[in-house]
């Protein structure tokens, strides 16, 4: 069984690039914290590139920006290439079948391509009204 789960942050914006057949194709890296600290004391990070077609690349490229945080499963997949000094290597990306969007609206940038689920009123210059407090335990019928 080739399945893996991985929770991490982006490193960089993801590309939602086509092929030539047309399919959309997203690329990004996440960086995940591994449980442990090393003999310095410090936590170790692995990095890895990520890969998610279609529909689901579509929606990552709309929604995740770089720092934040994605729960990705699907499947690893070793690819062979040659480098531009002729050097066979070998490539292991994760092919996303689902991509779980973790960064709260909130703690998103500015320009994170989230709409909001109400317009601002324009009365308001934009601005969403101010919470009041009030009293409630004043008329508590027990």
């Amino acid at each position: 069984m080739n399945k893996v789960f991985l929770i991490g942050n982006l490193t960089r914006d993801p590309e939602l690039t086509e092929t030539a057949g047309g399919v959309k194709i997203c690329r990004f890296a996440i960086a995940v914290n591994r449980n442990y600290s090393g003999a310095d004391g410090e936590r170790k990070t692995d990095f890895f590139n990520v890969v998610a077609w279609r529909n689901l690349g579509e929606n990552v490229a709309r929604f995740a920006k770089k720092g934040n945080k994605v729960a990705v499963s699907g499947s690893v997949e070793l690819r062979n290439y040659e480098d531009s000094q002729g050097v066979r290597r070998t490539a292991v990306d994760i092919v996303a079948q689902d991509v779980e969007f973790l960064t709260p609206r909130g703690q998103a940038s500015a320009d994170d391509g989230y709409d909001d689920a109400a317009p601002a009123s324009s009365a308001q210059g934009g601005k969403k009204p101010a919470l009041q407090m009030f009293d409630d335990d004043s008329d508590i019928p027990f």
